[in-house]
């Protein structure tokens, strides 16, 4: 299994849940965080002065997949969650050893 987590635009957020359950993953979390990449943020202008945002709003994505089908929802993201501009966002993956559904008690894949 692996973990992949998400950084994108907020405003890609309900375009990257509906090619997620479109795809056979509707479960997901999401986590509303701030940051910023290589740019170090924008420099915006209001009243005639300049001031610098630092940190811009961005969201986690994370969804625990099966490893046959990590590249399909690797793809998926990508194509949601593209705009072709600085600040896209990242994908991060991980591996998972083991998953336990609570409720069921069932593990591993059967758990995902």
């Amino acid at each position: 299994m692996k973990k992949i987590e998400a950084i994108i635009r907020p405003t890609k957020l309900n375009e990257l849940c509906s090619v997620l359950e479109a795809v056979g993953y509707p479960g997901l979390m999401i986590t509303e965080i701030q940051g910023h990449g290589k740019q170090k943020g924008l420099t915006q202008q209001w009243r005639g002065q300049e001031y610098k945002v630092a940190l811009l709003p961005k969201v986690k994505i994370e969804v625990v997949v099966k490893d046959q089908d990590l590249e399909r929802i690797i793809k998926a993201i990508r194509t949601a969650a593209y705009t072709g501009e600085i600040g896209d966002g990242k994908i991060f993956i991980s591996t998972i050893e083991d998953a336990i559904r609570i409720r069921t008690d069932e593990r591993g894949n059967a758990a995902v």
